[in-house]
């Protein structure tokens, strides 16, 4: 029978561990389980799928997971992974952050039955600890030496770390004392740059409890060049919508390349071995069909937006990329699909009783320099409505035609789209 560890190490999400870890997960295997996420954004990014998926796994698995929102430490800022100190937020900021972080985790974990997932905030413990204390319980069990010789600090040294994110490694390591000793939490896992942070804990709680604790980091995930996953042309590919349209994260993981694609189904999806297997055979055989590309986007999607988010991605690619008409859906779909396309509003008194030209419509919504462009567009057959090829100059478009009486799409040739809208201002 494959363990859990055994699955994970399958699907390449073990960096490091604590070496008695294989063990502990075989003799506790309803252990509670915790990975951190900072609130710098009031989202967060595909870097931090990993261990938000991981945590499901985990509790797949029949383990309790929590997860944990930095509402104390990101008062304070993590020096990991970072060339400079962090601009520090404000506590507001970090409190609307929390709570946007708290309700796209809710979306991934499942809050109910025997292994039920909590979402807990260290502000309620940090908050109130006094700096005497904290040096007293948590500073004298580390030896400035050792914090020195952590790659998070180390790495820090050359360009300057202050104190407040110095102090960070203490933060977290208190963190799992108390997750500890409210939770009974005995495993944390993070990213690859964590481990430092993650072992001070271990050792915490090793140094005032008498107790061994562990840990996993994952691996940091690469583009198949070796360069940074989770960026595009755009910037970073966030996990909501109102940041990252379903469309636009779909096409993220299509576009992934062929050496990167295997490994990336088995660290962001739940598909079994088999089903890997036969992907990875058509890649192989057939790697034109993009199917592995297909199923990754396809899972992965349906995870961080459901499948109405599904839905709007799959749409939006017929339509950007199959030429499929747009008819039947409403306004808020066509506004998701088009979230990226340029858009421009055009005066409703420009609608007559019988609508308005084409070639006007396109001047209108600045497609087009001018009517003769236009017609001269249209007469190549270089002109979309709606998807639809306009056959004539003297084509017209009412309101009635319009997506929600307010809006339509332009196409100019194979691929430029404009989205006009309505607008009884202009």
């Amino acid at each position: 029978m494959t363990t859990l560890f055994d699955e994970l190490r399958w699907r390449g999400l073990i960096q490091d561990h604590t070496p008695a870890l294989p063990q502990h997960l075989a003799e506790h295997p309803t252990l509670t389980v915790y990975a951190g996420f900072d609130p710098t954004a009031p989202s967060l990014h595909v870097g931090n799928l990993l261990p938000i998926l991981t945590l499901v796994r985990f509790q797949r698995a029949g383990c309790r997971p929590l997860a944990l929102a930095g509402g104390g430490t990101g008062l304070i800022g993590d020096p990991s992974g970072k060339a400079a100190e962090r601009p520090l937020l404000d506590a507001e900021t970090i409190l609307t952050n929390v709570a946007a972080i708290e309700r796209l985790l809710s979306r991934f974990l499942d809050f109910s039955g025997a292994n039920a997932a909590q979402i807990v905030n260290n502000l309620s413990w940090l908050g109130d600890l006094s700096l005497l204390t904290f040096l007293r319980e948590t500073g004298k069990h580390f030896s400035v030496n050792t914090m020195l010789g952590k790659e998070s600090v180390r790495r820090r040294l050359e360009t300057g770390i202050s104190y407040t994110e110095f102090s960070y490694m203490l933060l977290q390591a208190r963190d799992y004392l108390e997750l500890y000793d409210r939770h009974h939490c005995t495993l944390q896992i993070g990213g690859s740059d964590q481990w430092g942070n993650i072992t001070a804990g271990i050792e915490l709680i090793r140094r005032t409890r008498g107790c061994a604790t562990h840990g996993l980091t994952l691996p940091l995930i690469t583009k198949a060049d070796g360069t940074k996953f989770g960026k595009t042309e755009q910037g970073a590919v966030w996990l909501t919508a109102d940041r990252t349209s379903p469309y636009a994260f779909y096409q993220f993981w299509f576009n992934t390349e062929d050496a990167s694609v295997l490994r990336y189904l088995k660290a962001f999806t739940f598909l079994s071995a088999d089903d890997i297997t036969d992907l990875e055979a058509s890649l192989a055989s057939h790697p034109e069909d993009r199917a592995a590309q297909r199923a990754l986007a396809s899972a992965v999607t349906e995870v961080v937006h459901g499948a109405a988010g599904l839905r709007t991605a799959l749409t939006a690619t017929d339509i950007l990329f199959g030429g499929a008409a747009i008819v039947d859906i409403d306004a808020e779909t066509l506004l998701a699909i088009f979230h990226d396309a340029p858009s421009a509003e055009v005066a409703t008194t420009l609608f007559t009783n019988d609508g308005v030209s084409l070639p006007d419509l396109a001047v209108a919504a600045n497609v087009v320099g001018s009517k003769g462009e236009a017609r001269r567009l249209i007469e190549g057959g270089g002109l979309y409505f709606n998807n639809r090829r306009v056959e004539s100059v003297h084509a017209r478009v009412t309101r009635e035609q319009l997506i929600g009486g307010r809006y339509g799409v332009l196409r100019k040739g194979a691929r430029t789209y404009h989205l006009i809208r309505l607008s009884d201002s202009t």
